[in-house]
């Protein structure tokens, strides 16, 4: 259903917090003409802890508006609350949007069976596909692979972002859920690896501001040319490790703005990155060849 070099979109800021929708308008239309498969707004990366409900709804809507059906529109609609993801999850369909990415609930700790419930709520109350968000390191929680496979029965469940780095994951999720359940890595790192694993595609942060490196860099798989994607995946090396150095999005705002793409603000609690950390990025930026 979902394949290639998708990017988890960042919601550009202005100095003083507030939406720059032209920025981001501008945003989705770049990454779309740079060869990027689909579109997420507000995932983790767009920063929808610290949207407000109407603010998150905005940034979908305008993803739609500018993707005009040219590219997936796969809206960030997770919560921890059952309720709450409903909610965004119906706003997403009614606005147009062709999937929705919905994380595990944070923070609750639910138990296996407390995942397969709420997902399971959300997908009988809108009929939108749904892809699995399953990331531990900031969930706390970790769907089984069992669990994703009694969840993949649903019509409406199609696939899953897994942002373990588990390279055995995938290989477990195709036995148990088949391989028409879209896997999408949500690693940079591993997501040539994760491809060879049986995977379809990645929802990439490092897509953000190497859009057309990305999308090549899958291009390059699907057409059996492995040694040009491996080539490609050694050169943006240096570029994953520098954007995550701290918590993501801040480097990869940072980056966006050597681009002249946007502001490097972030909403607190995320600090603006450090010293070290910048210069760390405008060097792998450089060493990339996406800044002079």
């Amino acid at each position: 259903m979902f394949k290639g070099s998708l990017v988890a979109l960042i919601t550009p800021m202005r100095a003083d917090g507030s939406i720059d929708e032209k920025a981001y308008a501008e945003f989705v239309d770049w990454q779309i003409s740079e060869g990027t498969s689909a579109v997420v707004p507000v995932g983790t990366t767009g920063e929808s802890p610290t949207l407000s409900h109407d603010e998150h709804k905005r940034v979908v809507k305008i993803a739609i508006e500018v993707a005009k059906g040219r590219v997936p529109v796969i809206a960030g609609t997770g919560s921890n609350s059952t309720s709450e993801a409903i909610d965004l999850t119906r706003h997403a369909k009614e606005a147009g949007a062709d999937a929705a990415l919905i994380v595990t609930p944070y923070y609750n700790k639910p138990t296996q069976e407390g995942m397969y419930l709420h997902f399971s709520a959300i997908a009988d109350a809108v009929d939108l596909p749904i892809i699995i968000y399953n990331i531990p390191p900031r969930s706390v929680v970790d769907m089984s692979v069992e669990t994703m496979a009694r969840l993949a029965k649903h019509r409406n469940i199609v696939g899953v972002k897994d942002a373990t780095a588990n390279l055995a994951r995938p290989l477990h999720t195709r036995r148990a859920c088949g391989a028409d359940f879209c896997q999408l890595s949500g690693e940079d790192h591993t997501a040539l690896a994760f491809l060879a694993a049986g995977g379809h595609g990645c929802i990439s942060v490092t897509a953000n501001v190497a859009p057309r490196l990305c999308a090549d860099m899958h291009a390059a798989w699907q057409g059996g040319r492995i040694d040009e994607a491996i080539a490609i995946q050694d050169r943006l090396v240096p570029l994953h490790d520098a954007l995550f150095a701290e918590t993501s999005p801040g480097p990869v705002k940072y980056a966006a703005s050597l681009l002249g793409r946007t502001d490097a603000t972030c909403r607190l609690p995320l600090a603006p990155p450090a010293e070290a950390t910048r210069a760390r990025v405008r060097a792998a930026m450089t060493e990339v060849g996406l800044l002079n």
